[in-house]
C-alpha cells in the first residue's frame, strides 16, 4: 500500500466497512450478481504495461524506479513480453480520474484491498502498521499499543491514520506527536522525519505504515526494531491486503494479473523483503525469507 493507499485505509478502515463497501460485498457474493459491463472484453491496447504511478513517493515508486513497486513493474513487463511505460501523477486527490479514470494507463502497482474506486486483483501481499523503537530501549519488545509501558511516552503518528484511534482508545493521544499524511514528497518526507525523531530521543517510538516503516528503519544509522501490530482488538484492523488496482469491468486483464500474482509470487516476496517490506501470512504470521 503506497501512501495513496494508506490513506484509502485510514479513511474507510475507522470504524469497520462502510454501507456502500458492504452492499458491494454482498452483490458479488450472489450468483449472476456481476454487471453485465464487467462481462465484456477489454478494450484496451495491451502492446504495453502501462503503469499508473506516482514520481517520488519511496519506497513505493519514483520517476527513478528505485522503488520496490517500479521493480514488481520491471518484473510484470518482463514476464509479460511487453515494454514498460509510467503516467507519473502524485498520489492525492485527483489521483484515479487522471490516471485509470482517463484510460493514460491500466494498472496501479500498490492498492489496499476494498479500495474504492478500482477493481482489485488478487492480493500480493499483507503487512500492517508498525511500531517502531530504539532495540536498545525498554520499549523494543512492546508488540501492541495496550502495553502499560507506553503510559507516558511520546508516540509519533500519522495524522488522520487508523493507529490514532487506538491511541485515543489506549488514553495515549495527549502526549503523541503528529506527522503529516498529505504532503508533496519531492519537498517533505514526514516518515524520514519520524525515524530522525527516534533515533534523537524527540520521540520514544513511532507508528508508521509497515513498508514505509520497515525501509526508512533500514536507512537509519541507529539499530531500530519494527514491530508489526497484529496483536490490536477491535476496529480499526491495522494490518491490510495489498492488491493492484485496475478499471472496475476490465475482468480478462484481473485474469492476467492473478496469473502473474500466482506464478511470481515468491519474486514478489523476495522484491519486498529486500526493502524491509514487514511481510505477513494468512495467520499475520511474519514471512521472513522467500520460498
Amino acid at each position: 500500500m503506497s501512501n495513496g493507499s494508506a490513506r484509502h485505509a485510514a479513511g474507510r478502515r475507522g470504524g469497520g466497512a462502510t454501507a456502500a463497501l458492504l452492499a458491494l460485498l454482498v452483490a458479488a457474493a450472489l450468483p449472476g450478481a456481476v454487471p453485465a459491463a464487467a462481462q465484456v472484453a477489454d478494450l484496451v491496447d495491451r502492446s504495453t504495461l502501462r503503469v499508473c504511478a506516482d514520481p517520488a513517493n519511496m519506497p513505493f515508486t519514483d520517476e527513478q524506479g528505485e522503488g520496490f513497486e517500479n521493480k514488481i513493474a520491471e518484473l510484470m513487463a518482463e514476464k509479460m513480453g511487453l515494454p514498460l511505460d509510467y503516467t507519473w501523477f502524485p498520489q492525492a486527490t485527483g489521483f484515479y480520474r487522471m490516471t485509470l479514470g482517463a484510460k493514460r494507463c491500466d494498472v496501479v502497482m500498490g492498492y489496499v484491498a476494498g479500495g474504492d474506486p478500482v477493481l482489485n486483483t488478487n492480493a500480493y501481499y499483507r503487512s500492517a502498521w508498525v511500531l517502531v523503537t530504539k532495540k536498545s530501549g525498554d520499549l523494543a519488545d512492546v508488540d501492541t499499543l495496550e502495553d502499560p509501558r507506553l503510559k507516558g511516552r511520546r508516540i509519533g503518528v500519522v495524522a488522520g491514520s487508523p493507529p490514532g484511534d487506538l491511541l485515543t482508545r489506549n488514553g495515549l493521544m495527549p502526549l503523541a506527536k503528529p506527522y503529516a499524511m498529505m504532503v508533496d514528497r519531492r519537498y517533505e518526507n514526514p516518515a524520514e522525519t519520524m525515524i530522525a525523531d527516534i533515533d534523537s530521543g524527540e520521540i520514544d517510538a513511532g507508528i508508521l505504515w509497515g513498508p514505509i516503516g520497515g525501509y526508512y528503519a533500514g536507512k537509519s544509522p541507529v539499530e531500530l526494531a519494527v514491530t508489526p501490530l497484529v496483536k490490536e482488538k477491535g476496529d480499526p484492523s491495522l494490518v491490510y491486503r495489498i492488491t493492484f488496482g485496475i478499471r472496475p469491468g476490465e475482468l480478462n486483464w484481473k485474469h492476467q494479473l492473478n496469473a502473474f500474482i500466482k506464478e511470481e509470487q515468491g519474486a514478489i516476496n523476495r522484491i519486498l523483503l529486500d526493502y524491509g517490506v514487514p511481510l505477513l501470512d494468512g495467520q499475520d504470521r511474519p514471512i521472513e525469507q522467500a520460498p
